[in-house]
C-alpha cells in the first residue's frame, strides 16, 4: 500500500507508543485533527508483524531561527526582503492504536522510530479503523476532517450506558434524535422522558410527511399536561394515566413525602387506606381525607390515640398530591410502551418539575420491575432528556432513586441509559461516572468541563481542550462504543425536529410587518375620522 500513500512527514526527535512529532514542508503540513498513518513492528503471537498505527494530529508548530522574536520589526522586514528568513513546521500526533486482523483494536507496546515516513490515513483504512459488523453498527456521522469517512458506534457499547453531553445550541436534541432513529431500526425498545416535547415529531419526516417508521413511535401525555403542541400538531397522543388506587402504601408515602421515620403517620395512613379499600375500589386522595376526617372514631375499634394523630397528620401530606392533579381512575399498562422495536414518547411538557419527576419515577419503576423479573425479555434504551431536572447532584428527586439503581443494575436485565444534559456540572456523579460512554459537543463552562472531565477517563486534555471550538453539530465521542476517541459531524436526520430554536430574524420580521399594515389601518382610520368631522 505504501506505493499509493500520500507521504507528508518524518517522525523526529522522541517518540513513544503514545504519541510521536514529526517534520513536514510548510506547503505539505495537513491540518490539525487529521489522521495519520506511519508503520511500526510489534510482537503478535510469538512473532515479529509489520502493523499499520494510525494517529491523529492534535498540534502543529511553525517556527522560524531567523525571525525571533527579539528581533526589531525594521530588522525583520530587512531579513524577510532579502530572502533570509526561514521556515520550519512541525507536528505533535496521538497514537490512536492498530487493527489486528480480527479487527480489534490494540495499543502498541513499541514506539515508532524516529526516520520513519508518516502518511495521510488512506480512506478504507479510517472506514475500517471507525468501522463495525453491520449488525451492531449504527451510523452518526462522518469524521470532521474527511466527510468521506462514515462513522458507526457499536450498539453493543449501550451496555454500560451512555451520556451526551452539550451547551444549548449545540445540537445535542438533534444527535439524540439520530440515535433514536438508528436504534429504531435496529429493533429497539426506546422510551424518551421529554420535558420540552423535543421528540413529539420523530413520526413524521422533516417535510412534515409520515415518517415509514411512524406505526412504531406513540407519543403519551398526562391529562394533566398541558402540552407544548397541541394533538393537532402531533398527530394521534396517547393518555398516560395514573389510577391512584393502584398506589402501594409505600408508593404514596414516597410520592407525598411521608418519611418511614413518621411512623405513626405510616400507620395511621395505613388504616384510613384499609377502610377506604373496604369501601370502594377505586378511589383519590381526597377520599382518603375524608377518612381520615372520622378518625376520632377509632378509639372505638381500640386504635391507639398516638396512631389516629398519625393519620390526622397525613392529611396535609395528602393535600400535595390533590394538587398534583395528575390521578385518574384508570392506570395505562407499562407494556402499552414496552414493545419490540417501538419508539414511546413521554411528552411532560406543561407539567410541574414535581409532577413530572413523579410521572418519570413511575414508569421507570414499572419498567425495570417488568424487566428485572423477566417480563419482557428485549434490551430497552431509556432517553432522560434534561437529566440533571431528574437526577440532580444536590438534593434528591423520586425519579432519581429508580435512576441510579438503573445505572449501577439494569444492565443486568437489559435497561440501559442515555442521559442527555447541558449542565453535567448538576447531574449526580455516580450517574454520569457510569456511562461508560460519552458523546461531547461544544462545552464552554468550566465547571461543567470540569465534570466531564472526572467522569471520563477516555477523555484527554487535548480533546478537552478543542470541546470550546466545536461547532454546532460536532461531536466528540469516547468510551465502548467507539475503537477509539472520534470527533464526527452528526448525520441528517429523516425525522423533523421539534426542539429547534425560532428563526428570530423572520419572526421579527412578520412582526414588523404586522406593525406596518396596523399603522396602516390606524392612519386611514384616523384620516376618516377627521374627514367624518370636517364634513359635519
Amino acid at each position: 500500500m505504501s506505493d499509493t500513500l500520500e507521504e507528508v512527514g518524518i517522525i523526529i526527535g522522541e517518540a513513544s507508543s503514545n504519541e510521536f512529532f514529526f517534520s513536514s514542508k510548510p506547503g505539505e503540513m495537513p491540518s490539525r485533527w487529521e489522521y495519520l498513518l506511519t508503520y511500526s513492528t510489534e510482537n503478535i503471537d510469538g512473532n515479529l508483524k509489520q502493523v499499520e498505527v494510525i494517529a491523529q494530529i492534535e498540534r502543529i508548530i511553525s517556527a522560524s531561527q531567523a525571525l525571533t522574536k527579539e528581533l526589531d520589526f525594521d530588522i525583520i522586514k530587512k531579513i524577510i526582503e532579502a530572502g533570509l528568513a526561514d521556515s520550519k513546521v512541525w507536528g505533535k500526533a496521538r497514537v490512536l492504536g492498530y487493527l489486528t486482523t480480527k479487527g480489534e483494536l490494540y495499543q502498541p507496546k513499541k514506539a515508532v522510530i524516529p526516520g520513519k515516513p508518516v502518511y495521510i490515513a488512506p480512506t478504507e483504512v479510517l472506514e475500517k479503523f471507525y468501522s463495525f459488523p453491520e449488525e451492531e453498527a449504527i451510523e452518526l456521522g462522518s469524521l470532521i476532517t474527511r466527510r468521506d469517512v462514515p462513522i458507526s458506534l457499536s450498539i453493543k457499547g449501550f451496555r454500560r450506558h451512555l451520556a451526551v453531553i452539550a451547551q444549548t445550541g449545540s445540537g445535542k436534541t438533534y444527535l439524540s434524535g439520530v440515535l433514536a432513529e438508528e436504534l429504531l431500526k435496529k429493533g429497539a425498545t426506546i422510551l424518551i422522558l421529554d420535558p420540552h416535547a423535543d421528540y413529539v415529531f420523530l413520526s413524521r419526516t422533516t417535510d412534515g410527511k409520515r415518517h415509514k417508521l411512524s406505526d412504531r413511535i406513540t407519543v403519551f401525555r398526562n391529562p394533566s399536561s398541558t402540552g407544548r403542541y397541541s394533538e393537532t400538531e402531533v398527530g394521534k397522543v396517547n393518555s398516560y394515566e395514573v389510577c391512584f388506587s393502584d398506589l402501594s402504601l409505600e408508593e404514596i408515602c414516597l410520592i407525598s413525602g411521608i418519611s418511614s421515620k413518621y411512623v405513626n403517620i405510616v400507620q395511621g395512613l395505613e388504616i384510613a387506606l384499609e377502610k377506604l379499600k373496604n369501601n370502594k375500589d377505586v378511589f383519590q386522595p381526597r377520599d382518603i381525607i375524608e377518612i381520615i376526617d372520622s378518625a376520632e372514631d377509632w378509639k372505638d375499634e381500640g386504635i391507639e390515640t398516638k396512631i389516629i394523630k398519625g393519620a390526622v397528620s397525613a392529611k396535609k401530606y395528602l393535600a400535595r398530591l390533590i394538587k398534583m392533579q395528575v390521578f385518574t381512575n384508570a392506570s395505562t399498562n407499562i407494556s402499552e410502551m414496552l414493545r419490540p422495536m417501538h419508539l414511546s414518547d413521554l411528552d411532560l411538557s406543561g407539567l410541574t418539575d414535581f409532577v413530572a419527576d413523579y410521572i418519570a419515577f413511575k414508569v421507570l419503576s414499572d419498567i425495570y420491575e417488568k424487566a428485572a423479573s423477566d417480563q419482557f425479555e428485549y434490551p430497552v434504551f431509556i432517553f432522560i432528556e434534561e437529566a440533571h431536572r431528574f437526577i440532580p447532584a444536590e438534593g434528591s428527586t423520586n425519579s432519581s432513586r429508580i435512576i441510579k439503581k438503573i445505572a449501577a443494575e439494569g444492565r443486568k436485565f437489559g435497561v440501559f441509559l442515555v442521559l442527555i444534559t447541558q449542565r453535567p456540572s448538576k447531574i449526580h456523579s455516580d450517574a454520569l461516572s457510569q456511562c461508560n460512554s460519552q458523546i461531547i459537543m461544544r462545552l464552554t463552562n468550566p465547571h461543567d468541563q470540569s465534570a466531564v472531565s472526572s467522569s471520563s477517563e477516555r477523555l484527554s486534555e487535548t480533546l478537552m481542550d478543542d470541546l470550546p471550538g466545536l461547532n454546532t453539530g460536532e461531536a466528540v465521542v469516547v468510551g465502548e462504543m467507539t475503537r477509539a476517541p472520534v470527533m464526527l459531524s452528526v448525520k441528517k436526520r429523516s425525522t423533523k425536529e421539534g426542539g429547534s430554536d425560532i428563526d428570530i430574524v423572520t419572526k421579527l420580521k412578520a412582526a414588523k410587518e404586522v406593525a406596518e399594515k396596523e399603522t396602516v389601518k390606524n392612519q386611514s382610520q384616523a384620516l376618516r375620522e377627521e374627514m367624518k368631522s370636517f364634513m359635519q
